[in-house]
This record gives C-alpha cells, sequence and structure tokens, in this order.
C-alpha cells in the first residue's frame, strides 16, 4: 500500500513537472470580427464635442524606475492645479492622451486603469519596490526553471506575470476601454523585424486580426520596457484578417508613394507588412518602446500630422494645443574611455541597445519642435489673411474663415531644467534600472511637479486659460 502511494506520488510529480514545462506565453486571442465602433480606440469627435478646445497630451519618456518617478511627479502636479475659471476641475481631469515607453508605461498604464487611486499607492506598489531584484529571485524558483525551460515561456513572460498579479490586479484593455478612453493610453513597443514603433490600439491589432480587449495591460508594458539582452521580447500571434475589415485608406494611399513621399511610404509598409503578407510572417515579436522612440512623442506627432490622427482630425475644434513632454534623459559618464582595455561584455551590450536611445532623443525633441513651430507660423499667416480679407474684401457679403488657428504649448520637462547644480548632477546620473532608493524616488517626484510648476510656457498656459 505505501509502495503504491509512493509510485502515486512520483508519476503525479512527474505530471506536474511535464504540463509546467510545457508552458506557453498567454497568446493574443484572434478578433472574429472587424467593428470600428469597438474595441479600445480614440473616441470620434462626436463623442467628445467641446472637450476639444483644450487638448492635452503628455509623452512619458524611457528610464526604469527614474521615468516612472519622474512623470508621476507631473501627474501629480496637474492632479493638484485646478482648472482655470473651473476651481471644481483639475488640469490632469483636462488631459486627452499619454503616450508612454518603457519605463514611463507603468505610470501612464496605471493611472490609466485606476485614475486618482495612483496617489494612492503606485508609490508603495511599484515606484519604492526593488522590482528587479524581485524579477531576479524569480529565476530561482524551482516552478520558474521548468517553466523557463519551456522554449515558448521566456523572462519576459514571467516578468508579464509578476507585473500582472502585483501592480496591475490582472486587469486587460477592456478595462481600459470601460474607462471612456479618457485619457487615451498609447503603450509603445518596437517591432523587432521591422524596427517601427508597435502601439497597444485596437487600430493595431485589427492589422495582426486581434481582439486587444482581451490582452492583459501588463503584458503590453512588458513589452514597452523589455530592454533588450536583460529580457525577452514578448510575442504575438498574427491570426487571418477578421471578417469586413479592409486595410485602411491612408495606409493603402501610403503603399502608393514610393519614389513620391518615401516617409509615408515607409510608414505604410511598415504597417501593412503583417497585414498582406501574413504567411510570411505569421508571429511577431516585440521589444522596448525606446529602440523605435525613447521619449514617447513620436506617436503624438503622427497623430497631430496625419490625415487619419485624432488630434488631425480635431484641428477645426482645438483652440489649445498643449503637449507636456517628460523626459527623464541622463548623461551617461565616459568612463569607457579613461581605459585602453577593450570595454566589457555588458558594457558593450548596454551600449549596443541605448546608444541609438541617446543619440536621436535630442534630434526629435527638435523635430517636435520644429513642427509645431510649422503651425504657429501658419496660424499667425492664417490670421494675417483672414485680416487681409475682412478689410478690403468687406463688399456686402459675408466670407467665411479661411481656416481655423490654434495656440500651441510645447511644456518640455527635462533633468537639465534642475536649477540646483548637486541635485542636477545627481538626478542625471541615476541609472536606468527598476530599484531606486526611497530618497531617489522622492527626489524625483518633487522634480517633476517642481518644474512642471515652474515651467513658463505652463504659466503662460493657466494664465491665457484663466483669461479665456
Amino acid at each position: 500500500m505505501k509502495k503504491n502511494r509512493i509510485i502515486s506520488t512520483i508519476i503525479l510529480a512527474i505530471a506536474v513537472i511535464v504540463s509546467i514545462s510545457c508552458a506557453h506565453y498567454p497568446k493574443n486571442e484572434s478578433l472574429p470580427r472587424y467593428d470600428a465602433a469597438k474595441g479600445y480606440r480614440y473616441p470620434s469627435p462626436e463623442e467628445t464635442g467641446s472637450r476639444d478646445h483644450l487638448f492635452v497630451a503628455l509623452a512619458f519618456s524611457g528610464g526604469g524606475t527614474r521615468a516612472a518617478a519622474f512623470s508621476y511627479g507631473v501627474l501629480k502636479e496637474l492632479y493638484l492645479t485646478p482648472l482655470p475659471g473651473d476651481t471644481d476641475r483639475t488640469m490632469l481631469e483636462e488631459v486627452d492622451v499619454i503616450s508612454s515607453v518603457s519605463g514611463g508605461s507603468f505610470t501612464a498604464a496605471y493611472y490609466g486603469l485606476f485614475k486618482e487611486r495612483v496617489f494612492e499607492d503606485f508609490e508603495s506598489r511599484f515606484l519604492y519596490r526593488d522590482i528587479q531584484g524581485e524579477l531576479g529571485k524569480l529565476l530561482f524558483s524551482p516552478e520558474n526553471w521548468i517553466k523557463l525551460s519551456s522554449p515558448y515561456f521566456n523572462r519576459v513572460d514571467m516578468a508579464a506575470e509578476h507585473y500582472n498579479e502585483t501592480l496591475f490586479d490582472k486587469q486587460t484593455f477592456q478595462h481600459l476601454e470601460n474607462q471612456g478612453c479618457r485619457p487615451y493610453i498609447a503603450i509603445n513597443a518596437t517591432n523587432m523585424t521591422t524596427g517601427a514603433q508597435f502601439t497597444f490600439t485596437q487600430n493595431q491589432f485589427d492589422l495582426i486580426g486581434s481582439d486587444l480587449s482581451r490582452f492583459p495591460v501588463a503584458r503590453a508594458v512588458a513589452a514597452s520596457s523589455a530592454f533588450p539582452f536583460l529580457l525577452s521580447p514578448v510575442s504575438l500571434v498574427n491570426h487571418p484578417d477578421p471578417a469586413g475589415y479592409e486595410l485602411p485608406i491612408d495606409i493603402k494611399n501610403g503603399l502608393k508613394d514610393f519614389g513620391i513621399n518615401d516617409r509615408r511610404y515607409f510608414w505604410a509598409k511598415n504597417r501593412a507588412e503583417y497585414q498582406i503578407n501574413k504567411s510570411e510572417h505569421p508571429y511577431l515579436h516585440l521589444m522596448d518602446g525606446g529602440l523605435s522612440d525613447n521619449l514617447g512623442i513620436r506617436y503624438i506627432l503622427d497623430q497631430y500630422s496625419r490625415a487619419s490622427g485624432y488630434i488631425f482630425q480635431r484641428k477645426s475644434k482645438i483652440r489649445k494645443l498643449v503637449i507636456i513632454l517628460v523626459n527623464a534623459k541622463t548623461e551617461k559618464s565616459q568612463n569607457l574611455d579613461r581605459s585602453e582595455t577593450s570595454p566589457r561584455i555588458g558594457d558593450v551590450a548596454h551600449k549596443t541597445a541605448t546608444v541609438s536611445m541617446d543619440n536621436y532623443s535630442f534630434e526629435t525633441v527638435q523635430v517636435a519642435r520644429d513642427q509645431l513651430k510649422a503651425s504657429i507660423t501658419a496660424r499667425k499667416n492664417i490670421d494675417a489673411c483672414q485680416e487681409l480679407i475682412d478689410t478690403h474684401c468687406n463688399n456686402g457679403y459675408e466670407i467665411p474663415p479661411m481656416g481655423h488657428s490654434f495656440d500651441v504649448y510645447f511644456i518640455d520637462i527635462n533633468f537639465l531644467k534642475v536649477k540646483d547644480p548637486l541635485l542636477r548632477k545627481r538626478l542625471l546620473s541615476l541609472p536606468t534600472s527598476f530599484s531606486l532608493k526611497r530618497d531617489e524616488v522622492n527626489d524625483l517626484i518633487e522634480t517633476g511637479m517642481k518644474l512642471l510648476r515652474e515651467s513658463q510656457k505652463f504659466k503662460e498656459l493657466l494664465k491665457d486659460l484663466m483669461a479665456r
């Protein structure tokens, strides 16, 4: 009898081990039928109404806990700032969209899911935790040893499970959709094959025939922060097209632009690749969003400039466009240049993954400035022409306005603007990790709040809103 129990126990243990060793990442579900009115999409201009008069977009950069805490400080300051002329509302309630990458995605996703609760427990549930150490300890779990032996389950899947259970309360994008898509949370990753930005929206998931509503938010954040070498890519299944789906007209037109407008052509090609050539791309693999844009702002600029973008579609309604970039970029030390010996493999790996992020962050900010500056110039030209028409063409006929102008406020929050030299140096030297000391986290939060509060452009916005 005792021998039988031992044999049964062994058989059960073997069955459990075999079951665990066959672990598989949670596949994204297929979308049976396309419906443009359903899913996690930005509301139509008709749905948003007059709320679009003041359009506020936030961009949260990458940078691990450093970026998460810095962006949290900006959120907190917006929450503490009353909307001029309406003391029952705050500036945070006016935010329409938050675009994020990597570390900034933790803050964006948490606020999108739980709203003001972020100010009650996000610090203790994430910012003060040693997430990096926790993930390291998980590697010593016998259960995870077995799961990681499966070719279909890797370190990023383990991290996503941890985020899902300990931070995001197992919520999916359906919960974000139920919140009314305000603010709209755009979590960005990078397609490992094309190098293009991949944003977790239903519009993007339409192209791979998938239903975003059942996808865990934690898994999207894990993809957005899947730093090369440390974490593996997040894998998605490229499902057949859902019934009733056709490639969007702007992508179709873009595919005709080779040699005419190459930038638009490659934008369309990167998006259409997985819809047109499904047999060649049955899967796609996503890595850190910072590899395609470490500031999180390119998604907003894309929505601003393209005819299909929701900001572009609202230009006739917008009176004030506000873009707040929370840039947690640091200045790396140049210790590598002080040694004659070749850099260690770890240094080489880190530089390989981050050198393009560091080099192009400045250029991305400049592109944003130039694009918005062009809008301001166009606005002045429209106003000047309209004044000439009103002055010299008053012949008894009512001439409709020739265009619509709006004010643009670009607010760049970064460590270089810290006045205290010692604090500035300390913040600029913080590592990109998911483990910071409590006093470092507090410094980041306070600095984010203070820099926004003292921003001349933000003060100008508040003054203009009071005068409206």
